[in-house]
């Protein structure tokens, strides 16, 4: 299938891809990842790199330069079972140089030792500390994102959520929310259509929704699936990043066509030809790469000129 893709470097890299098959195991899962970050080459140097914690969560805080930034609050991928700073460092230092924004990365809690609500409650609890002007974070210039890929999208979407009704002055200014599961239960079509042979599979993100909410009758609550949630106005101006083969797709492209209905700015881009997980692939595929830059392009953009806290 090369000419679906945007380019061959990842048509054959998806085509090395083997199926996903019975026995997923998060441990192996994680010693994988690990392994290929070791492959990986590092990022773009920084002008600081500054390792924090928020009571026990650690979190990594990426400056590309000197003086007052913007910052973006950022949640990795990864299931909400695999993934690390370490895993998503080369990522975010692309992201910090090409937004001109501070990155401060979170290192959640992960299931299946951490099941949900865990990740949801350290990505609320970043916010909240990041809106009480903490000294660690002197350099930042009070605009302020959240982002996320993957499942750290879902993280974002949720958090923003939950920030509205409880504690809404740590409220951001935008939310992106990348390739991210916004419907646990898969009833959207992508979920057939991409179902297998496109780099991540179906199974593979049922595994993964088991490893976070173990009970699949909970899979619907909108405490877990923001595309359920009855009420999305009044939340942040939301960029959506999708990808054409992605079996997510549709996840996110229906939760933005929900904030619209509900009155939120939202800017839609469906990145075609790629893949789930596009951002980390910026070494194998030069699209890949160009759509991470437009990514931070984006930010970059709507941090500049940043959009008003939304207030209920």
């Amino acid at each position: 299938m090369p000419g679906l893709f945007a380019d061959d470097q990842l048509a054959a890299y998806v085509a090395q891809q083997a199926p996903a098959t019975g026995g997923l195991n998060a441990r192996a899962m994680r010693e994988g990842m690990a392994r290929r970050v070791l492959a990986r080459a590092p990022g773009p140097e920084m002008r600081a790199v500054l390792d924090l914690r928020n009571g026990p969560i650690p979190m990594r805080l990426y400056r590309p330069v000197a003086g007052p930034t913007p910052l973006v609050v950022y949640a990795h991928g990864g299931g909400w079972t695999i993934g690390s700073l370490d895993s998503h460092d080369r990522m975010c230092r692309r992201l910090a140089k090409g937004s001109g924004a501070s990155v401060l990365a979170l290192d959640y809690r992960l299931a299946p030792e951490y099941p949900w609500p865990a990740s949801v409650d350290d990505t609320v609890a970043a916010l909240g500390w990041v809106a009480s002007a903490p000294a660690q974070l002197a350099g930042a210039n009070g605009v302020v994102a959240v982002a996320g890929d993957s499942a750290g999208g879902t993280l974002a979407a949720l958090a923003c959520l939950r920030v509205r009704d409880q504690n809404p002055a740590a409220l951001p200014n935008l939310q992106v929310l990348l390739y991210a599961n916004t419907d646990l239960t898969g009833a959207q079509p992508s979920m057939r259509e991409k179902a297998t042979g496109w780099g991540l599979d179906a199974s593979t993100i049922r595994f993964f929704n088991s490893q976070w909410v173990p009970d699949q009758s909970f899979w619907s609550d909108p405490g877990v699936s923001p595309l359920h949630a009855p009420d999305l106005s009044g939340l942040p101006s939301t960029l959506i990043v999708s990808a054409e083969h992605d079996p997510l797709r549709d996840e996110s492209e229906a939760y933005a066509q929900r904030l619209r209905e509900a009155g939120v700015d939202v800017e839609l881009r469906r990145e075609p030809g790629l893949i789930h997980g596009f951002l980390t692939l910026d070494q194998i595929s030069p699209a890949c790469a160009a759509a991470a830059d437009r990514v931070a392009a984006d930010i970059r953009d709507r941090l500049a000129q940043p959009p008003p806290r939304m207030r209920r």
